[in-house]
């Protein structure tokens, strides 16, 4: 239990460590068109990152549309950033330094640019970072929530040995219980053989003694009608 518990602090420790953040300027090419943009890595899995990016796009500028890998939102109004709508086309994937959500915020009359646009680029910079903060909570939580329901599992475990530990004691005293029953009906078995041997051999003394009145008997007969004869 206390090796489980340190492996989860460990485990805890070590994600904590591995959170980095990187947001940086990039082009891409989207739909034949190449884009400037802001690109987000972090160290996640890119299934991960793009189910809670969704969320957080839909929560924070409106439903997109979805096509071939592209996500489409048109005249969304994100506060934090600008105040006129935007065309964001955004895009998430995985390269060779971690998973990264790609975004281009088209302002109708320039995109967000780290140059044109400092104050815009900054803020939309800083959104990226609260979603990649986001991303680490959750994945944090996640894994947490693992390791309790290993935890919670390994405990059950436990339990079961215990039981059966349990069961395994109280099969012994159940066993030992029944060795002195039946020693105890063997003293009893031995002591009804002794009084059957002897109820036998008192038999057997009975049976001589009715034998030899038997034959005491028929003498008798015999002698009187001996006597019987006698009489003419």
């Amino acid at each position: 239990m206390r090796g489980i518990l340190l492996g989860l602090l460990l485990m805890v420790a070590a994600i904590c460590q591995a959170q980095s953040v990187e947001v940086e300027e990039r082009e891409q090419l989207v739909n034949g068109i190449t884009r400037r943009g802001q690109q987000l890595t972090v160290q996640l899995d890119p299934k991960f990152v793009e189910k809670y990016w969704k969320e957080f796009l839909t929560q924070k500028a409106g439903k997109s549309k979805y096509s071939k890998g592209v996500y489409t939102l048109e005249g969304a109004v994100i506060d934090t950033i600008s105040s006129q709508p935007m065309r964001i086309i955004s895009t998430v994937g995985s390269g060779a330094t971690g998973s990264y959500v790609w975004w281009s915020l088209d302002m109708g009359v320039a995109y967000v640019d780290k140059k044109a646009s400092p104050k815009e680029y900054a803020a939309a910079e800083g959104l990226l970072r609260s979603f990649a903060r986001k991303l680490y909570r959750e994945d944090v939580l996640r894994q947490i929530n693992e390791a309790e329901n290993v935890l919670r599992d390994t405990k059950a475990e436990q339990e079961r040995v215990v039981r059966q530990a349990n069961d395994l004691q109280g099969g012994i005293e159940r066993n030992k219980k029944r060795k002195q029953d039946l020693e105890a009906e063997l003293v009893r078995n031995a002591e009804g053989l002794k009084q059957l041997q002897v109820g036998v051999e008192n038999n057997l003394k009975q049976q001589e003694a009715s034998r030899k009145q038997v034959q005491e008997m028929e003498k008798a007969v015999e002698a009187v009608r001996a006597k019987l004869q006698t009489i003419k």
